[in-house]
């Protein structure tokens, strides 16, 4: 068969897509990736600026008001026991990158996610390539933005928003297309203008649906802290990554113990906030 027919050159032809954008764009690449450095960098001083006690503290005052009691001694027993095992600087760093890539995927995904409801013709566009995303492996991320780049923090950030920012978009798509109808009418009834219809009717009403799509990307970003540790991200993926390489199981297995602890706290917290 491949005597019969050439080769599709599909790999000269994306090179020389990424060839494009790096020749056209590079200053844009370079100031994107000072300033998201800048950012991680301004978070990570914040939650290391008091002691760890503090914000561990801190962190279980609010989860009691978010949801309970319960919550907040899970919350503080389990951040407890990451500093224990000497944690809690690599935790500070996978909470900044996770962070910032979900503010990311939010900032630009709920806009498209508003518009893909409002137009079809836009969901029709961002449908398949958000199924491309998504089924595309994690690790074939890490190459464009190795070449955009570079080493450390801000390709994970990168390839990380890829990764998450699909369920922002089609949740919040999903959540404004099931307002009811009989709502909409009454507001378009009552003279309302398209800003005014989004803000005070659709976008409440979408806000539980929009959340649980934030919550979706949260997890999937901090599924990827171990796959952007390969390409030099700090953080607790570089801890579990370590291990893997140098055959040390129980380093391994704590690291990964704390990467557990910290999503199940994240995943509490954003299904409660939706609620309040």
């Amino acid at each position: 068969m491949g005597e019969l027919l050439p080769k599709i050159p599909v790999d000269r032809a994306i090179e020389a897509v990424l060839d494009f954008f790096l020749t056209h764009f590079e200053g844009f690449f370079r100031f994107l990736s000072k300033h998201l450095e800048n950012f991680v960098e301004l978070l990570v001083f914040m939650m290391s600026f008091f002691p760890s006690i503090v914000l561990i503290a801190a962190l279980a005052a609010l989860a009691w008001y978010v949801r309970d009691w319960k919550f907040a001694l899970f919350t503080g027993l389990g951040l407890l026991f990451i500093e224990n095992i000497g944690y809690w600087k690599q935790t500070i760093d996978t909470l900044a990158l996770v962070l910032t890539a979900v503010a990311i995927s939010v900032l630009l995904g709920v806009p498209i996610g508003i518009l893909s409801a409002q137009r079809d013709g836009v969901r029709n566009v961002v449908t398949p390539i958000l199924d491309f995303m998504q089924t595309m492996p994690a690790f074939v991320y890490l190459i464009p933005a190795i070449f955009f780049f570079g080493l450390g923090v801000v390709p994970g950030i990168v390839a990380s928003v890829i990764f998450a920012m699909p369920p922002t978009i089609r949740l919040t798509n999903l959540g404004i297309r099931q307002v009811p109808a009989d709502l909409v009418e009454v507001s378009d009834a009552f003279g309302s203008t398209a800003k005014q219809k989004l803000l005070k009717v659709q976008l409440p009403l979408a806000m539980p649906t929009i959340m649980a799509g934030v919550n979706q990307s949260i997890m999937l970003a901090l599924s990827m802290v171990v796959i952007a540790s390969m390409i030099g991200a700090p953080g607790l993926g570089e801890e579990v990554y370590r291990a893997v390489t140098q055959l040390k199981i129980g380093s391994g297995f704590e690291a990964g113990l704390a990467i557990v602890v910290l999503a199940i706290v994240l995943d509490r917290f954003t299904q409660n906030i939706k609620k309040k």
